[in-house]
């Protein structure tokens, strides 16, 4: 996750705590950082102008006045479920992370009685997902992808082989139940899937990609489509 979207998932994870607050040190088990990095963190929200407050002693912690809140947003039970129960089933999908937060945020403006309903119903979803990547990793493929730089990559091969290849990232995609980075090897020079668990590390460098893109991958299968096109699309009847 970049400073920047932990800057904006820190606040929101400290409006949702109210006047309970929260302790650094939980914020940084959250967030998989140092409390040093936390502390900073806070010090930059409160200089952007973010209502922090922080209380020291047992029970202190930090958190946003009362004034820090949200545009309401009208959303019926099913619909908030059905956004929970979609990114609770995916979280090795590519965004995960930031999706789960924006749920959180929808479902913390919602008013009471419906929250309540949402709890109500949620209960009765339940989902059961095998373990994800790291999350560095996949921070860091998403973080290539959005910036498109070359990501370093620790790569295991099916057959047990690892290598390390510098790739040029040019998509995500879901095939056959496994998410797969599709990019430019360097070290093969030429279009890859590599499946993301069997990536063991990743590191952005400062490179950027030379612009290939989604067309030299060829045709992809009939049943493939970009994740937009979901969105708004008419149903068939």
């Amino acid at each position: 996750m970049k400073r920047a979207e932990r800057l904006h998932a820190l606040s929101e994870m400290l409006r949702r705590q109210g006047p309970r607050g929260c302790t650094a040190e939980r914020l940084a088990s959250e967030f998989g950082v140092s409390v040093r990095t936390i502390k900073r963190d806070l010090t930059a929200l409160e200089n952007s102008g973010a209502p922090v407050w922080s209380r020291p002693g047992p029970g202190g912690g930090y958190g946003l006045a009362a004034r820090a809140t949200l545009p309401p947003v009208t959303l019926t039970p099913s619909q908030a479920v059905a956004l929970l129960a979609a990114v609770s089933a995916a979280p090795d999908a590519p965004f995960a992370d930031l999706a789960s937060a924006g749920v959180r945020k929808i479902l913390d403006v919602l008013d009471p009685r419906t929250r309540a309903k949402v709890d109500q119903l949620a209960g009765r979803v339940w989902v059961s997902t095998p373990p994800t990547p790291a999350r560095r990793v996949r921070s860091a493929l998403e973080e290539a992808t959005v910036e498109q730089r070359v990501v370093r990559i620790r790569y295991t091969s099916r057959e047990g082989s690892s290598t390390t290849r510098d790739v040029e990232p040019v998509t995500f995609a879901y095939v056959n139940g496994c998410w797969h980075l599709v990019g430019w090897c360097r070290l093969r020079g030429a279009m890859r899937w590599f499946l993301v668990s069997r990536i063991e590390h990743a590191h952005v460098t400062k490179t950027p990609c030379g612009g290939h893109d989604i067309h030299e991958l060829g045709v992809p299968p009939a049943t493939a489509r970009p994740v937009h096109s979901e969105i708004g699309a008419p149903r068939e009847e």
